[in-house]
């Protein structure tokens, strides 16, 4: 079921979003090479409470941690763990905010220590096509035309979206419906609706889109071993346009 919310709804999540975006601004310095997963994991796990918050996933069909902490080739939900970061891995933190009832999930990407250059331009297709979908949110529009915009301007530059992984409602559970694809037709699917509140969180490949799971039952990887990078925000349909609700201050208008 589809819930509508509010406009004092909406400010709820704003405010869990924005705690988020400010645990993200936190990570672009304390991430760096010779810590490890773990580190953050215990860094964000911390500063959350602090501020009042609750680290939604922990619990969240039985996940343990307050993180997805996915390095390099796995392209999402990876456990934070004591391997030792090293310059030019690539990092994806994905957690989620219970603050006041009100959830917030977002993703970012970081690079440890010098980017190579494959991985930066991973990082910037990636984040574009976060906000290519962004801007298709809109009263009105469908789903389709999200996973559209998306996937075309992925596909333009020479990588690939992961299929196995999907979007999906939030507001005061971190999954609920709409649930749907960064990839499709436009035109087709669920239309957008005022108080609509969704994420958009692209999993981009340099290589094959297919993946696999490791033994933990969690983990995805790439199937072929390439490098798979992943953006996300959480935002409201609203008539003015999209919202982003975990917005770290630059995005610009939408």
């Amino acid at each position: 079921m589809i819930t509508l919310k509010s406009k004092r709804e909406i400010d709820k999540m704003k405010e869990s979003g924005a705690l988020l975006a400010d645990v993200h601004k936190q990570l672009r310095t304390f991430i760096k090479p010779g810590i490890t997963s773990w580190d953050i994991e215990v860094f964000v796990r911390h500063y959350i409470e602090s501020h009042g918050g609750i680290p939604a996933q922990i619990g969240f069909e039985d996940y343990e941690y307050a993180t997805c902490c996915s390095i390099n080739d796995e392209i999402c939900h990876g456990f934070p763990r004591k391997k030792i970061l090293k310059d030019g891995d690539l990092i994806k933190v994905d957690m989620c905010i219970d603050l006041n009832g009100a959830i917030s999930d977002s993703c970012w990407a970081y690079s440890v220590g010098k980017a190579t250059d494959e991985t930066k331009h991973l990082m910037e297709v990636t984040k574009k096509a976060l906000y290519l979908g962004i801007e298709q949110a809109q009263v009105g529009n469908r789903v389709g035309d999200i996973g559209h915009a998306i996937q075309t301007y992925v596909e333009s530059e020479g990588y690939s979206v992961v299929r196995d992984f999907i979007a999906h409602g939030i507001g005061t559970t971190i999954h609920e419906e709409p649930f749907f694809a960064h990839y499709g037709e436009p035109g087709k699917g669920l239309r957008l609706k005022e108080g609509m509140t969704i994420t958009i969180e692209p999993m981009v490949n340099a290589g094959l889109w297919q993946m696999e799971m490791e033994p933990n039952g969690w983990t995805a990887k790439t199937r072929d071993g390439s490098l798979s990078c992943q953006y996300e925000h959480s935002l409201a349909i609203t008539k003015e346009g999209p919202v982003i609700l975990t917005s770290q201050g630059e995005e610009g208008s939408y």
